[in-house]
């Protein structure tokens, strides 16, 4: 069978260079960001009151659902954008994103991947 039951309470790490209180659940990996190659789905969440300061870019897609909770991302010009659950972002290569913070948390769905 090809579905699987996720424990919610086991596999959570935190990210390097990310604030405190952000974690990630890797549920499948061939992602080689050196190479650019394969692929990488993950769950991330942000404990409530969790916040980035600064953009995020990178080299891959990314494509972002959020699940569950709120999310409020800064654009470009610093204006905030508050978002609700199934919420979906595609973003290509090298597109700015964030800063982010939640105020209750939330969950996210990613997948990473290269073209």
């Amino acid at each position: 069978m090809d579905f699987f039951n996720i424990d919610m309470n086991l596999g959570w790490k935190a990210l390097d260079g990310y604030p405190d209180g952000i974690q990630e659940r890797i549920l499948t990996n061939t992602f080689d960001e050196q190479a650019g190659t394969g692929r990488r789905t993950r769950l991330l969440r942000f404990a409530p009151g969790s916040f980035t300061t600064e953009p995020f870019s990178h080299t891959y897609w990314e494509e972002v659902l959020l699940i569950e909770g709120d999310m409020a991302v800064a654009d470009s010009t610093g204006e905030i954008h508050e978002f609700e659950p199934l919420t979906y972002a595609c973003r290509p290569p090298h597109t700015p994103h964030g800063p982010f913070r939640t105020d209750g948390g939330c969950l996210l769905y990613e997948i990473h991947y290269f073209a």
